[in-house]
């Protein structure tokens, strides 16, 4: 675990510069917003995800999360299908606060290329250098 002030950032994960978070599973990517994105939104109210089905690429936006302070697209981390949609986000979206990287999940994307498109996510050390930088301004 890497932590940058109050920040948690597993180090089992990769993530993207916008701040979601990519488990690989099986060719399977399970996918949520980092500690620093929820922290920063405060209190998530509405989350609006993809259908199970649905087509995303790398870097496109595949939803859009709402708080109190903004509403911010989330980016898919790989290309591939919509397989899973955590359900639960609908009527408890606040399981983002109290868990993203648990219970906050969002989906799970059947990677189309992942051993490719890996390459291009970060770290945990390279997404705390980010989080260092944006707590800085």
């Amino acid at each position: 675990m890497v932590k940058v002030d109050d920040v948690q950032i597993p180090d089992d994960l990769l993530y993207n510069e916008t701040h979601q978070w990519a488990k690989i599973e099986n060719g399977r990517v399970r996918v949520g917003i980092t500690d620093f994105a929820q922290k920063q939104l405060k209190e998530i109210v509405y989350v609006e995800l993809p259908e199970v089905g649905d087509e995303v690429s790398q870097g496109d936006e595949f939803g859009t999360i709402e708080s109190v302070k903004a509403v911010s697209e989330l980016y898919a981390p790989v290309s591939g299908t919509i397989v899973e949609v955590n359900e639960a986000l609908e009527d408890s979206p606040e399981l983002i606060n109290s868990d993203p990287y648990g219970e906050g999940w969002m989906v799970v994307i059947e990677a189309s290329n992942i051993e490719e498109e890996k390459e291009n996510l970060l770290s945990a050390d390279n997404y705390a250098e980010i989080v260092e930088k944006e707590l800085e301004k």
